[in-house]
């Protein structure tokens, strides 16, 4: 939990958001259909927001989750504030972004968080026999630095901004991977679960380097904020020899304001009896736990979503 405030919203409860998505949840009325802002097909989000679409659709619940493909959080976000999505993934440096209307947000955003669901681990890959060693060496040369409307991007950004600049190219997780094999570019960044299996089936082509970045995670927490922790890449995964320190930036579940309380309570409930599910494609080993799932920063918890932790917690 994320201190006195967290846990006084938590106590005092919320009053009850304007339901324009809302009705009966339980089991009874009609059905309703949220749209989930996800990412990329083959992507870490697009797989959650499908098997929480699967989820949903073998509980008795009167709700739909339609998961819709994008460039991931940036986007999604957007998609949140323009009404063309109720439910979002988003990465939390991105997520507090939008709520404090800094960066790639012009204005504070409304949106409410419902977990934090798990943690992206940030990967800066290139060859082993080529001439990048350190961040440092990126400087003028060709970077895949993620799509345009994407969390990782911003992540790479943030990076080289500290490192010094590189020849930023705004590519998916697949194009990166075909740009490094072609060798069009000189590294790939990437943001996601542990092990991803597009850089796990690159490795057993081509031998790669996965360069440290945790020496990061202290300046980006004083310049930016305190969703970047430290995060080990376990020897094993990718064939590594040995584990290699990262940074680490949580996912949340986000909704809009006036998705319905009842929903929320009602969707919570089937992520957290279904989570091994949803996470079994996303990353290896992780678990979720109300005392994890709290912590969401700066994004304020939808009210349905406190009502659910207060139930949780008695």
């Amino acid at each position: 939990m994320n201190g006195p405030s967290r846990r006084a919203v938590l106590g005092a409860g919320f009053a009850a958001a304007a339901g324009t998505l809302g009705g009966c949840a339980g089991g009874a009325g009609p059905v309703r259909r949220l749209r989930l802002a996800t990412g990329p097909e083959g992507g870490p989000y697009n797989a959650f927001g499908k098997a929480l679409a699967l989820a949903v659709g073998a509980s008795d619940l009167p709700l739909e989750i339609i998961p819709v493909s994008t460039a991931a959080s940036v986007n999604n976000l957007r998609s949140l504030d323009e009404g063309s999505a109720e439910l979002a993934l988003a990465m939390a440096d991105t997520a507090e972004d939008a709520v404090l209307g800094l960066d790639s947000f012009s204005r504070p955003t409304a949106v409410t968080a419902l977990a934090r669901v798990y943690v992206n681990y940030t990967h800066l890959v290139v060859p082993a026999d080529g001439p990048v060693r350190a961040v440092t060496d990126l400087a003028g040369r060709p970077v895949a630095a993620g799509a345009t409307g994407s969390g990782v991007r911003v992540v790479a950004q943030r990076v080289l901004r500290a490192a010094g600049p590189a020849d930023e190219r705004p590519l998916g997780l697949a194009a990166s991977v075909t740009a490094l094999r072609e060798g069009t570019v000189d590294a790939l960044f990437w943001s996601g679960g542990v092990p991803t299996p597009a850089l796990a089936a690159l490795a057993r082509e081509v031998p790669l380097r996965f360069l440290p970045l945790d020496a990061y995670v202290g300046p980006l927490r004083a310049r930016y904020a305190p969703v970047y922790t430290t995060v080990t890449l376990p020897a094993g995964v990718y064939g590594l020899r040995d584990p290699v320190g990262t940074i680490g930036v949580g996912n949340y579940l986000l909704a809009r304001t006036d998705v319905q309380e009842g929903v929320v309570r009602d969707l919570l409930r089937v992520v957290f009896d279904r989570w091994r599910d949803l996470l079994r494609e996303v990353t290896a080993g992780a678990r979720l736990e109300p005392r994890f799932a709290i912590s969401t920063g700066q994004v304020p918890l939808h009210p349905g979503a406190a009502a659910y932790y207060r139930s949780v917690y008695g």
